[in-house]
């Protein structure tokens, strides 16, 4: 199985960036769970958000309202959109995945049957 990520970039402050996470080598009926980690400089690593197999999104209330996750036309494709971007959202951002259902709160890589290498996210103020 393999994640990639892919999109990241430096933006200013207020601006929009869309990342993609492009999953091979799994059963597309078997996957229960897609989500979305980050991790700032020096900091713990966080659940973003995630995305059921059933379409059914959670997200961190860090970023509820402004980030919003989806699943693309491409087969075992997700997409991360991220907008209003704010210098605290600054990190490496990890896709990952897992058979077992989302738990309600967005859980962290180590949850995670796979994960990424990961995209870095800039913000500048």
């Amino acid at each position: 199985v393999q994640v990639v990520e892919s999109g990241g970039g430096s933006v200013q402050a207020g601006g929009s960036l869309r990342l993609s996470c492009v999953v091979s080598g799994y059963d597309y009926d078997n996957l229960a769970c897609v989500g979305w980690i980050r991790q700032a400089p020096g900091a713990e690593l966080e659940g973003v958000g995630t995305i059921t197999i059933d379409q059914i999104t959670a997200y961190a209330n860090s970023v509820k309202g402004r980030f919003t996750i989806s699943k693309d036309n491409a087969r075992l494709t997700w997409s991360l959109q991220m907008n209003s971007l704010e210098p605290e959202d600054t990190g490496t951002y990890y896709c990952a995945v897992r058979r077992i259902r989302c738990p309600a709160e967005p859980p962290t890589t180590p949850w995670y049957a796979y994960s990424g290498q990961g995209t870095q996210v800039t913000v500048s103020s």
